[in-house]
Parts: structure tokens; C-alpha cells; sequence
């Protein structure tokens, strides 16, 4: 059963930090190292120190920037940088966005979700993980003992009678309001109301979740708990940290996009679309639409006005044209991956990899193939006409009904199946599992003017500066010191 929970969360006090905006950060997964820079340069209290903290000169060893993002996390608690909820809440979240000219808006809440062993009880993950990106989000989990960012969660819910009832609530609060980069607006509401609350609980309990984005945050919450059941630090059955922070959207939500992922290859000898015609003719129908982008626009409008799984476009960037390409030979799948379900085998990033790109395209020319994944299609046509990748493949995204039929039977997706745009942001809200100095870091915002001259300065010196001044050593004396001096 699903046992969902509101909890006290801690968020930005924006008379502090200012434009909600300047401070909230993409997930870890989709930052590269220049926007990591240009966040640090943004806003000194950006949440970027938290959730992808960079080594500084001086360092002893990599691992010094997880206690360096710990130690942000809890002088920006101290000096209330951010502040808790006075009680538990639901935090109803909406992104705004526009994508192929249309505007979606995106609606769910976020909650606590008790941690269930995956594959045994009713969470249920659609993608593989990695072992690096485990080790890296648990070495942060062990120093900051905080969900900093949430999972992305799906559920059924025909009706969304679930989502109406908080947006019901919404309507009298006022959001906390933030727009990225890309011009996606977010807005997050503080729903506190116990019987709306209870009866999203009580809705909930029997439904199945599938994740949408974030496994390798699950399952790294996963492996804390186990860390701490092992050294008998895990207190009792409501610890914090038998949960962990995730977002709940309906599986029926009109907001809720799943964008194509296109593959460019590089690493392979010149073909033309001569050539790959001969290659894979055997087991497809082939159409050429024609040479540059407007072919290549072309090719997917087809794709979309299909619908199937079983239809491609493929560039060659030798003579910069576009085939259209549907797979009708399907029984070939079956001797490819015979160990999997055949809804896995009908996925239209199966085919492409197991059987056009691995068994025929790869076997014919040969070569170290490199992928480079892109979601617009102008990207892939540049690519092609540029002639920086030597065949790009454009490939339908799979369904919510996909990930539901896949997950539900214990299977997983091949990598890059599903791209859920936009991200959820990280920095909104964070879900504390610090039970062991939790009793120091409940403490009201500090008044300067009252505090002597030389607390005056080590609250001066640990609030929004880039690198704490204060030696770890100290921090957690300090940390009684000034909760002491406001109680």
C-alpha cells in the first residue's frame, strides 16, 4: 500500500534572498559544468552549493564538497536563509510551459512517500540506474541527511479528482512564484489543510506509483535506510528516513509531456542514404522525403501524424538526406530479445537500437559508434547539414501507457526511453533526516542588531558566502552557540 505523508519542509525566505528565481536550480542530472558555474555566480545562496557543490582549490579529496554542501545547508538553517514550515503541508507544484508553440501547464503536489523495496510492493521504476550516480547522491544523503530535490512520481487517476481537490484549496493562497532559464514558470503552494490532506492520503493508499524521473534518488534512499538499519541509527518505523520527498502528478494530467529523444551518431565511416536503403530493406518499407532541414521537418511530421513505434527517420549527413523508415518485419525482435516482454520489444527505441542500429546498421559499417541524445529536431537536422554526427535517427517518445504496461510487468525501459519535460526544480522545498541535531537547528530567524559584536560576525561570515569561513570542526558548536543565544 502507498503511504504518502506530509512534512514540515524548509524553504527559501525570499525577504532574505530576494527573486525566488535567482536561487532555485535544475536537477543535478541535467547540469553541465558551465551553467554549474554561471549558478554560483548568480546568486551567493543559489541551491546549486547544495544539490551539485563543485571542489574549490585547496580540497584534500573530491569528497570535500558533500560536507562543504552540508555545512551551507545548515548555516543557511542557522541564520534562516530557510526557514521550516511551522506545520505539516502538502506543497502543491505547477510549471507553465510552452513547447511546439503551445502552451501545457503541469499540476501535482509533493509529498513524503514511505520507501518500499522496488519490485515489491507498489512502486514500481522504469529505467535502469547507474552505479556513479548512486555512490554520488548517497556520499550527499549521508552529509546533508536531506531529500534535497524530489522524485518524479506518477499515478492513475481517470477522474484527477485527487489534483481538483488541492487545486480547490489553491485558490485562497498565494504561490511562491519562480521562472528558469528556459522560461518554464513554476509556482508552489502550502496546502496545510488536515482533512484535504487526509483525503489525498486515503485516495492514494491503494494506487500504484510509477517513476517518472529520479531513480537513481530512490534507490540511493533506498541504500541510506539500509545504512542505518545496519548501524542501529534507523528509530523506529517513522524515522525520516524510511521516506523520502516525491512528486505526484496524474497519469491523465493534460500538462504531462513525454518529449522524443533523437539519437546522432558520430564514430561511423560516410554513409549515404543509398547505402543505409540497402542495409536494412530487408525488414523495413522505405520512403525518401528529401535533402536539408525542410526534409527533415518533413520526415517527422509523418512520424507524428502515425503514431507508431515501428516508424523512424533517419539523416545521413554524406548527402544530407532524410528517409522515412517503418520496421514491418517485427518477428526478428523476438530472436533479438527474446528474454523480454513483447510490449518492451514493440517500443520504438527497442527496434532502433536492437535491431536497426545494433544488428544491422553497426554489423554493416563498422566503426566505434558515440551517441549524442537531443530532443528538438532542429538540433538533429543542424547536425546532419553540418555534418558533426554521420547519420541521425529521429524516434517517436514512448507513451505514459508504455511506462505503465513496461513497469508494471517489473521490466525496465532502455535508456533514454523517456525525456518528462520540463524537470522539476530543485530548491523549492527540501525534506530534513536530520534527527540527530534537529533539536539545535529548530531555531527562529536571528536578530543581528540584538546579537554581541562577535556572533554578529560569525553570522556575517557563514550566511551567503560561496565558501564557508567556518572551519567544519567548529560548525556544530557554533550551531548550539547561536541556538542557545535565540531560545
Amino acid at each position: 500500500m502507498v503511504e504518502i505523508c506530509p512534512f514540515r519542509g524548509w524553504r527559501y525566505d525570499v525577504s532574505q534572498v530576494g527573486d525566488l528565481s535567482d536561487v532555485i536550480t535544475p536537477p543535478y542530472d541535467v547540469i553541465d559544468r558551465q551553467q554549474q558555474e554561471e549558478l554560483f555566480k548568480r546568486h551567493p545562496c543559489n541551491f546549486i552549493r547544495l544539490e551539485l557543490n563543485r571542489e574549490e582549490p585547496g580540497d584534500t579529496n573530491p569528497d570535500v564538497k558533500y560536507a562543504r554542501a552540508a555545512s551551507f545547508l545548515k548555516h543557511w538553517k542557522i541564520d534562516g536563509i530557510l526557514q521550516q514550515e511551522h506545520e505539516n503541508a502538502l506543497y502543491v507544484y505547477s510549471q507553465e510551459f510552452e513547447w511546439a508553440g503551445e502552451i501545457f501547464v503541469r499540476s501535482g503536489f509533493i509529498s513524503r512517500i514511505r520507501l518500499e523495496e522496488l519490485g515489491k510492493g507498489n512502486v514500481f521504476p522504469h529505467e535502469q540506474t547507474l552505479s556513479g550516480p548512486k555512490l554520488d547522491r548517497l556520499m550527499l544523503i549521508r552529509s546533508t541527511q536531506a531529500n534535497l530535490s524530489p522524485i518524479f512520481g506518477l499515478y492513475p487517476d481517470s477522474t484527477a479528482a485527487i489534483q481538483r481537490a488541492l487545486d480547490d484549496v489553491c485558490l485562497k493562497l498565494t504561490p511562491s512564484v519562480a521562472k528558469d532559464p528556459l522560461g518554464v514558470i513554476h509556482r508552489l503552494w502550502v496546502v496545510t489543510d488536515h482533512e484535504v490532506i487526509g483525503r489525498v492520503q486515503a485516495a492514494l493508499h491503494d494506487k500504484p506509483v510509477f517513476i517518472a524521473d529520479g531513480h537513481h534518488r530512490y534507490e540511493t534512499a533506498l541504500n541510506y535506510r539500509r545504512e542505518l538499519q545496519a548501524d542501529g541509527r534507523l528509530l523506529g518505523d517513522t524515522a525520516a528516513a524510511n521516506y523520502v520527498m516525491m512528486m505526484f502528478v496524474g497519469m491523465q494530467d493534460p500538462g504531462l509531456q513525454i518529449l522524443p529523444t533523437h539519437r546522432l551518431v558520430s564514430g561511423l565511416p560516410n554513409i549515404t542514404s543509398e547505402e543505409l536503403q540497402k542495409c536494412i530493406s530487408p525488414y523495413c518499407q522505405l520512403e525518401c522525403i528529401g535533402t536539408g532541414e525542410r526534409a527533415a521537418s518533413q520526415t517527422w511530421e509523418q512520424i507524428e501524424a502515425d503514431g507508431g513505434q515501428n516508424i523512424f527517420g533517419f539523416g545521413t549527413a554524406a548527402d544530407n538526406t532524410w528517409l522515412l523508415v517503418r520496421v514491418v518485419d517485427l518477428n526478428r525482435m523476438s530472436e533479438l530479445a527474446n528474454e523480454h516482454s513483447r510490449a518492451w520489444r514493440s517500443l520504438g527505441v527497442s527496434l532502433l537500437h536492437k535491431l536497426l542500429l545494433d544488428k544491422l546498421i553497426f554489423q554493416t559499417f563498422r566503426g566505434t559508434p558515440q551517441f549524442q541524445y537531443v530532443h528538438r529536431l532542429e538540433e538533429a537536422a543542424t547536425a546532419i547539414g553540418s555534418k558533426s554526427h554521420q547519420i541521425g535517427c529521429l524516434v517517436a517518445p514512448a507513451t505514459i501507457d508504455h511506462v505503465r504496461e513496461i513497469a508494471a510487468g517489473c521490466e525496465t525501459m532502455p535508456p533514454k526511453s523517456t525525456y518528462f519535460y520540463p524537470k522539476l526544480l530543485s530548491g523549492l522545498v527540501l525534506n530534513s533526516l536530520d534527527w540527530i541535531r534537529k533539536k539545535f537547528l529548530h531555531v527562529r530567524p536571528l536578530r543581528r542588531q540584538s546579537l554581541p559584536p562577535t556572533v554578529h560576525n560569525l553570522q556575517l561570515g557563514i550566511s551567503c558566502n560561496s565558501k564557508p569561513p567556518i572551519p567544519r570542526r567548529d560548525c556544530f558548536a557554533l550551531t548550539q552557540t547561536t541556538a542557545a543565544l535565540t531560545l
